[in-house]
């Protein structure tokens, strides 16, 4: 048994233990970092990445059949299903090799190829090697929830971690979970040719403010998903080369089914026991510090933490680990300013309160104000009108930013700054930008909250009418 002592062992090689391990290496830090699965984690090698790409195929594809309005032939796209998976696969793998063994391992970092399991509180093992360290960083990310329905294990089904390796186009695919995951992939396997149904056991995408959801809803209804709400999944049965789902409003039957219902935390693998790690099954239970509460030396990042479960909050809580890790500065991490996107066409964003939350929480102190894309010239130039932004507003500063329409996505990344730093509507609307550029859309929101405070405002009228008749 070989035995290794290092300052941080780092276990699970995706974005949060990536971002860790390099910063702390390069800062004179000895770091061991242990994955026994892909390098790159889920995100680069099942999620964010193969699941944009494949969106950029049905993109191009929706394209080609909708170009009249921009005077622009319209024909029905040939899609090659198999080609648009190499497209995926060849994505992965332009961008692998800055996740590779060979990177971090020519940056300094011990690579261990083996899963890794606590055997006391201050060692782990992986493989035939123990690793002693001073600080531990648990950073396993997570994989797809497959709920014990009846009949389930009886039928192929495809979670995130494999449907990206089917080459044979669904003749109809059945998703169970109207979240983002199963949203994004039933309107790209909708734009690809493949008849949809997506059954969700509640709201389809109820993390989001209402109102723009539906947006997103409706406008998949218009291109031939078929969206069944407030539908528990009771039973499944296959028969032949079909399948079907049970539920209270109907029997669904389709070619194929992908299951997006919800993520579970890798945790199964650790020993957290052993290592007097308390945990549950949303993950370690640490305080904001992200320090495990019952192990001093244990840390967590990315959706084992228990919070929010999206790639670049893996990649913030790195760098709150750093500065505690490494400078041994106070450092916590907070969740205000954390924005997410679903990339649908058109897109859905949040930072901070949806307007129900804001309303909830500050009642009539905030203030909420519109700004609907249609008002947008760049927009208008692009044919990409509907949408609308809602940002809530106390005290002169933004608390929450909910928006859905093209590149919405890109949009939200202004409101998540202005949260992050404390900054005032002012600022925003303030900024010059060009013209004509969909980001406009930030500034007239931020126009919308100052208007009527210049415009309906008596004193200021009473101003202005001074200077016009006494100043020269």
């Amino acid at each position: 048994m070989n035995r290794i002592k290092t300052d941080i062992c780092i276990i699970g090689a995706g974005s949060g233990g990536l971002s860790i391990a390099a910063g702390a290496v390069q800062m004179g830090a000895k770091v061991v970092l242990i994955e026994g699965g892909k390098m790159g984690g889920d995100c680069l090698n099942y999620g964010c990445v193969p699941s944009k790409a494949l969106i950029a195929s049905a993109k191009q594809a929706y394209a080609m059949s909708h170009g009249a309005n921009l005077g622009v032939a319209e024909t029905n796209a040939v899609v090659d299903y198999a080609a648009a998976k190499d497209h995926v696969h060849d994505v992965i793998a332009t961008i692998a090799p800055v996740d590779s063994v060979e990177r971090f391992e020519g940056l300094g970092v011990h690579v261990i190829r083996e899963y890794g399991r606590f055997i006391s509180e201050t060692e782990v093992q992986a493989g035939d090697t123990i690793i002693t360290a001073r600080r531990f960083v648990v950073a396993t990310g997570s994989g797809p929830l497959v709920p014990p329905i009846p009949g389930l294990d009886s039928v192929t089904y495809f979670t995130n971690e494999n449907i990206f390796d089917l080459r044979e186009k669904p003749k109809h695919l059945i998703i169970i979970g109207g979240g983002p995951i199963g949203v994004e992939m039933a309107q790209a396997h909708r734009r690809l040719g493949c008849n949809v149904t997506v059954i969700e056991g509640a709201k389809a995408l109820g993390n989001d403010d209402p109102e723009l959801a539906q947006i997103v809803l409706d406008t998949l209804r218009e291109e031939g998903v078929n969206i069944i709400e407030d539908a528990q999944a009771e039973k499944i049965s296959g028969k032949g080369d079909t399948i079907t789902v049970h539920t209270a409003k109907g029997d669904f039957t389709g070619s194929h089914l992908l299951m997006a219902v919800g993520r579970m935390v890798n945790t199964d693998k650790l020993d957290l026991d052993k290592g007097g790690i308390e945990h549950d099954r949303r993950g370690l239970k640490v305080g904001d510090n992200l320090r495990s509460i019952s192990n001093k030396r244990v840390y967590a990042a990315g959706d084992v933490a228990g919070g929010l479960q999206f790639t670049h909050v893996a990649g913030y809580h790195a760098g709150v680990l750093i500065r505690s890790m490494l400078f041994g500065l106070p450092s916590k991490q907070r969740t205000d300013h954390i924005p997410w996107a679903t990339y649908t066409d058109p897109e859905l964003a949040q930072v901070g309160l949806t307007e129900a939350q804001a309303k909830e929480k500050h009642g009539d102190k905030v203030e909420v104000v519109r700004f609907e894309f249609h008002h947008n010239d760049r927009a208008i130039a692009e044919r990409k009108t509907k949408g609308l932004i809602k940002v809530m507003v106390l005290k002169g500063r933004p608390i929450g930013a909910s928006i859905v329409g093209h590149q919405a996505g890109e949009l939200i990344g202004m409101w998540a700054m202005a949260i992050a730093n404390n900054m005032k509507m002012s600022a925003i609307a303030n900024t010059v930008l060009p013209y004509p550029t969909i980001t406009e859309v930030n500034k007239r929101a931020a126009g919308a909250y100052f208007s009527p405070r210049l415009f309906e405002n008596p004193t200021v009228k009473r101003v202005v009418g001074f200077v016009q008749r006494w100043l020269p």
